[in-house]
């Protein structure tokens, strides 16, 4: 079974991050969670990123406000994709320090990102990960994104 590793610099975090946590296990993806602080634990930080793959991680989603460190050093370290999600956090510039950080990487450390909160996106992209290359993963999506079609469809017919 294919896993997904959730972090987040703070439990402060867990919030917004539990769209993540929430969308992964509806698709049955299983999802390991934990809290690794780029600043306060370094230690863990360099331990995650450089061994999440050999725990069988297939895609790391890190979550970080403020400074939001964390999904880029774990890219850093990690040969596996990071999704990085911009947490509006209390210590945040109205959360655009959170979203420049984890955005403008520099060439060679990748961290895809979603919106500001964004988690639930977080979460639905390492599924689309996980389906290129698993076709059960794959079916999931296609039922997901057709459902969500007909939701839009159903709410336009009493419009007229």
């Amino acid at each position: 079974m294919q896993k997904v590793g959730v972090i987040m610099g703070s439990k402060s975090d867990l919030p917004v991050m539990q769209d993540a946590i929430d969308i992964l296990k509806h698709f049955g993806i299983a999802v390991e969670v934990d809290i690794v602080s780029a600043h306060r634990t370094p230690e863990k930080l360099f331990d995650y990123g450089t061994n999440a793959h050999l725990r069988g991680i297939s895609v790391i989603i890190a979550g970080a406000g403020g400074a939001a460190h964390l999904p880029g050093m774990v890219a850093s370290l990690s040969p596996l994709p990071v999704i990085g999600v911009p947490v509006k956090s209390s210590n945040s510039i109205d959360g655009w320090d959170s979203v420049l950080s984890i955005l403008q990487m520099p060439g060679g450390v990748p961290v895809a990102t979603v919106a500001l909160n964004g988690a639930k996106n977080a979460g639905i992209l390492a599924t689309q990960i996980l389906g290129a290359s698993d076709s059960s993963i794959l079916a999931k999506i296609i039922a997901y994104k057709s459902d969500l079609k007909l939701k839009v469809e159903e709410s336009a017919k009493g419009i007229n």
